[in-house]
C-alpha cells in the first residue's frame, strides 16, 4: 500500500461510522467505474483502430478541414 493511500485510510478511519461508510462506498464505486472503463476501452481497440485508419485516409485524401470553434462548437 502506498503512503498516500495509507494516510487516506488513516484519516478516514477517524471519521464517524456513517462517513466512513460513505467514503468506502465512494471509493468502491470509483474503482468499479475505473475497472469498467478499462474493460470497455480494451474491448474496443479494434474499432478505435479502424476509426483512426479511416480518419487518416480522409485526411490524406483532403476530405478534412481544420477545426473552427465557431462553426464546430456554436454553443460554447
Amino acid at each position: 500500500m502506498t503512503q498516500l493511500l495509507e494516510r487516506a485510510f488513516t484519516v478516514a478511519s477517524q471519521l464517524p461510522a456513517p462517513e466512513q461508510d460513505a467514503f468506502a462506498s465512494l471509493l468502491l464505486a470509483e474503482l468499479d467505474s475505473e475497472r469498467r472503463w478499462t474493460d470497455t476501452f480494451a474491448a474496443t481497440q479494434d474499432q478505435l483502430s479502424a476509426l483512426a485508419d479511416e480518419a487518416l485516409r480522409e485526411f490524406e485524401a483532403g476530405q478534412t478541414q481544420p477545426m473552427d470553434l465557431e462553426r464546430d462548437f456554436p454553443n460554447h
